[in-house]
């Protein structure tokens, strides 16, 4: 896996600007905030992310892959300032599911979810080598 930084931009944050991966492809569907059995636990914006992020997880072991393993992850997002009004707590649930792992990332504010309760939805892709 390459981490592709063009030469003279500034580092980015908690994300990359690009990865380029070789290797078996794994896409996951939006994961949301409610457990394996479609039960939300919390309305809570990073309660919601830690468990959509296990979620991915999980999905991600069914074929062999690991967190290390994401190239790209899409963020939907009700309310762009609950996001970053919850920073903290987010990349806190963030390391210790992910681990110190930033892969390509984009985060867009949406008008809605399909599930009314969702307050965050997440979407992978991985390349396990």
């Amino acid at each position: 896996m390459d981490f592709l930084q063009p030469p003279g931009w500034a580092r980015p944050r908690g994300y990359s600007n690009g990865v380029a991966a070789s290797g078996r492809l794994v896409c996951v569907s939006g994961m949301i905030g409610w457990d394996g059995q479609g039960v939300f636990h919390t309305d809570d914006f990073a309660g919601q992310v830690r468990q959509a992020l296990q979620n991915v997880v999980e999905v991600l072991a069914e074929a062999g892959a690991r967190p290390e393993h994401i190239v790209r992850m899409t963020w939907y997002v009700l309310d762009k300032k609950e996001y970053v009004g919850a920073y903290k707590e987010v990349g806190a649930a963030y390391r210790e599911i992910i681990g110190a792992h930033y892969p390509a990332m984009t985060a867009v504010q949406v008008a809605g979810l399909v599930e009314d309760r969702a307050r965050v939805e997440i979407e992978v892709t991985a390349v396990v080598p």
